[in-house]
């Protein structure tokens, strides 16, 4: 049987499908909620395929494919079968080594603002991420630096200008304690924008952009924009690992068909607990979801902060992004601890009537 031959016979599911070459090693993994068409459109002569996709076909010479229930599961088993196994083809989620922090050690008389491929273990120190591409937020903190004008490049702050200083690119904290106090209030402000509760540095950039395009200053414009575009990564970055950290435990929801549901129930970056249900039983329904509820959340249940780290963050983003999606039509709702206690269970009742 010919790969077009076996295309034409894979399922419109979602599923993950796994590409071999001539010694049957898997050289690719992906996932889609429409496999045949996803797979089909390898073998279709066309001109905005990308250079990868082209050499990847040139060596594909057999494919497997696994079925999921739901795109959510796809997106999931996808990426741990990357990290398992690897494939030469995949650069996403391959590498937890390439992964980066985000430090800004307060420590310091002049605090700075640095990246790192480890967590911080000191608590004077600010920790934010894990970031999967260590070059955005390089581009992001350039940015940042460049428009709140903190380049310094006197590192031993000996009371004189810096070279810098003459080309617009630093304050001056180089030259006396008035200026260091600035250099503080903008480090705060960096702090704010990493923490989500200060905007005025990214405006700052955006009006950089703008103005530069007013004059039409293109390449500056564009300068901005990928700064401007960096920096929003930084913060959507954070705002995943806050979410998965501060949202224990969810409870999710999809509608296969009509008469057909899959619950889940997550935990940070892990499912617990995954079954497909039958709404043709909808009396008895309610009962056994708040059942699973109770048992594997109050199992879990625990005081210890989730920790989010280079191994976890791949998964995290993936049910972030799913969960934010209005797209793919899931329902779910963050089940709070307090309501795991017998005498407050009413607050589950109330979330899976909205939910079913």
């Amino acid at each position: 049987m010919s790969l077009k031959e076996k295309v034409q016979k894979l399922p419109p599911s979602p599923g993950v499908y796994l590409m071999k070459d001539s010694l049957n090693s898997i050289i690719y993994v992906g996932k889609s909620k429409n496999l045949k068409s996803r797979v089909g459109s390898y073998f279709q002569n066309s001109k905005s395929h990308s250079p990868k996709v082209v050499k990847l076909v040139k060596n594909l010479k057999d494919f497997d494919y696994i079925l999921t229930d739901t795109e959510f599961e796809a997106f999931i088993l996808e990426c741990k079968l990357i990290k398992e196994i690897k494939p030469i083809y995949n650069r996403l989620m391959k590498n937890p080594k390439s992964y980066s922090y985000v430090y800004i050690n307060l420590n310091e008389e002049y605090p700075d603002i640095t990246i790192t491929q480890e967590p911080a273990k000191d608590n004077k120190t600010l920790c934010y991420g894990p970031y999967t591409s260590t070059n955005t937020i390089e581009r992001a903190i350039e940015g940042i630096k460049e428009c709140c004008r903190i380049q310094c490049s006197n590192n031993l702050r000996k009371g004189s200008s810096c070279l810098n200083y003459s080309l617009g690119l630093c304050i001056g904290m180089c030259l006396n304690d008035k200026n260091k106090e600035e250099y503080l209030k903008i480090m705060d402000k960096i702090i704010g924008l990493l923490k989500g509760s200060d905007k005025s540095i990214i405006e700052l950039i955006e009006n950089n952009m703008n103005a530069a395009a007013e004059k039409f200053d293109f390449e500056n414009a564009a300068k901005y924009r990928d700064y401007f575009s960096a920096v929003n990564y930084l913060i959507s970055s954070d705002k995943v690992v806050e979410y998965t950290r501060k949202n224990r435990n969810i409870a999710l929801l999809e509608y296969l068909n009509d008469t057909t549901i899959k619950f889940f129930l997550l935990k940070g970056n892990k499912i617990l607990f995954s079954e497909k249900y039958n709404l043709t039983d909808f009396k008895n329904l309610k009962p056994i979801l708040k059942n699973n509820i109770l048992s594997y959340f109050k199992n879990e249940t625990s005081k210890d902060s989730i920790d989010i780290g280079k191994e976890e963050i791949d998964e995290a983003q993936i049910i972030y992004s799913y969960l934010k999606s209005k797209t793919n039509g899931c329902r779910h709702a963050v089940i709070s601890e307090s309501w795991l206690n017998s005498s407050m269970n009413s607050g589950i009742d109330k979330v899976l009537d909205k939910l079913i």
